[in-house]
């Protein structure tokens, strides 16, 4: 297809494709969503192919003609993999570097080595929490668990003291904070400031990972107190490394794209005038993509060359960050192109419709549409990926700092309650050792506890701001 040929459908695209009334976009979008949810759940088909095929449905049932659900879908995707794509395979390098180099290892021995038996549970919290910035979910678990097992096993700690609070680190950087794939998409489909998103991000993960963390972890610790399992303890990815990067350079490195980015925001507010020199150059360096970028090649060096990596072993290690994100690109481009389609099938106007009817605050019908959506197919991402494009046209006339906590409410939901359909699920459950029940007890509850708490916060920061 040539790019006149794109173009041009992007500009159909932006027409409404069908004129079917309320209650026929009401059963076609439930319809299109019940599909997405069979197939990931029933057929467990893969979630790009699901989203794809529930994209058309929804255009079929909606009545639309089938070339203009094409185009929609099509340029939904095309706009979403080139506004989050690239920030989403950054963060994948800045965090096989992290992984590869020993920097993730030196932050843990650091922190561990300062902290008392006491205060271990508030240490292994912060470690995730740092970690988890610029690693996906599944990485970071695969990095923590060796910890997790190891603090437990020496210190003779419920496993659950440990753990949950590890977990719940990771998660909540996951689901609120940018660059992780469900806040960036949320933010493009929202049309929200990212530094502003981060920065409320922020405000709001540290009291949540704090409840659900280790004021949690002593109850869970109570309802299932196991020992850490022998036989699931692996290898830590530095210890065939004869150099690791120090702490405060590996610590840099992690926090510069959060750094630049904020920074960004700040001045946005303080100066607010474009033509500002101060602000024009926050503006470069703190775009997302700069910024994200500026933390990788400065990672080469922090973390690459001082762990004695040479120039291929760089490549190498650039090279096998790229191929486990192809999946999550693909699934976030195919959410694009469904966000599209019921944007461009007029689903927004009637959401809009049904928010004013019914009197519900646009934050809290973000989170219920995710959670729905979360308990339905299990993934985190697809329910903020559909519930963003769902919500998008309430966050029109918002101010800045309410289309952010838009974005921050959308990904609570998609955190609430994980189960049986959740691949996280099984992930917790093997590597701990536990039966489902006591990870009911422990994970989903603490899951439900994060999604909850950071939605009060979340209403109590719309009071305020």
């Amino acid at each position: 297809m040539t790019s006149l040929s794109v173009e041009m459908l992007a500009a159909d695209a932006v027409e409404p494709i069908t004129s079917a009334g309320n209650a026929q976009l009401g059963i076609a979008v439930l319809a299109g969503i019940a599909v997405i949810v069979l197939l990931i759940t029933k057929f467990k088909m893969h979630a790009f192919l699901a989203l794809t095929i529930g994209s058309l449905a929804l255009g079929s049932f909606a009545g639309a003609a089938p070339a203009k659900t094409i185009a929609s879908f099509t340029a939904g995707l095309g706009s979403t993999v080139a506004g989050v794509g690239v920030l989403i395979a950054l963060g994948a390098i800045l965090g096989k570097l992290l992984a590869d180099s020993g920097g993730a290892d030196q932050i843990v021995d650091t922190i561990l080595a300062r902290t008392s038996n006491r205060a271990m549970p508030w240490a292994m919290v912060l470690i995730a929490s740092i970690i988890g910035l610029p690693l996906f979910f599944e990485v970071g678990i695969v990095l923590m668990i060796p910890v997790v097992l190891l603090v437990a096993k020496r210190g003779n700690y419920s496993l659950m003291r440990i753990g949950i609070p590890a977990l719940a680190g990771l998660s909540v950087m996951h689901g609120l904070i940018p660059p992780h794939p469900g806040p960036l998409v949320a933010i493009d489909a929202l049309d929200a400031n990212l530094g502003v998103t981060l920065a409320l991000g922020v405000l709001v993960a540290i009291p949540t990972v704090i409840i659900a963390g280790p004021v949690f972890s002593r109850y869970a610790a109570r309802w299932v107190d196991i020992k850490a399992p022998e036989n699931m303890i692996p290898q830590r990815p530095s210890e065939d490394l004869d150099l690791r990067p120090s702490f405060g350079a590996t610590l840099a490195t992690i926090l510069l794209p959060v750094v630049l980015m904020l920074a960004k925001a700040l001045v946005d507010i303080v100066v607010d005038d474009p033509e500002q020199g101060v602000q024009r150059v926050t503006d470069v360096i703190g775009s997302p993509l700069i910024a994200l970028l500026a933390a990788v090649i400065v990672g080469m060096f922090t973390l690459g060359r001082a762990a004695g990596f040479t120039k291929a072993r760089l490549s190498t290690t650039v090279e096998k960050s790229l191929a486990p994100i192809a999946g999550v690109l693909l699934i976030v481009g195919a959410g694009g192109g469904f966000k599209q389609t019921l944007i461009d099938a007029g689903v927004g106007q009637m959401i809009l419709e049904f928010s004013e009817n019914w009197s519900i605050p646009a934050l809290l019908l973000g989170w219920l549409i995710a959670v729905g959506i979360r308990l339905a197919t299990g993934s985190a991402t697809v329910a903020t990926i559909s519930a963003a494009g769902l919500v998008a046209p309430l966050a029109a006339d918002m101010s800045t700092s309410h289309a952010a906590l838009l974005v921050l409410a959308v990904g609570a939901g998609s955190l609430f309650f994980s189960h049986v359909n959740d691949a996280g699920f099984w992930l917790v459950k093997e590597y701990f050792g536990m039966d489902v029940g006591q990870t009911v007890k422990t994970w989903s509850v603490m899951e439900t506890i994060i999604s909850v708490v950071s939605l009060a916060f979340i209403l109590l920061l719309s009071l305020i701001l």
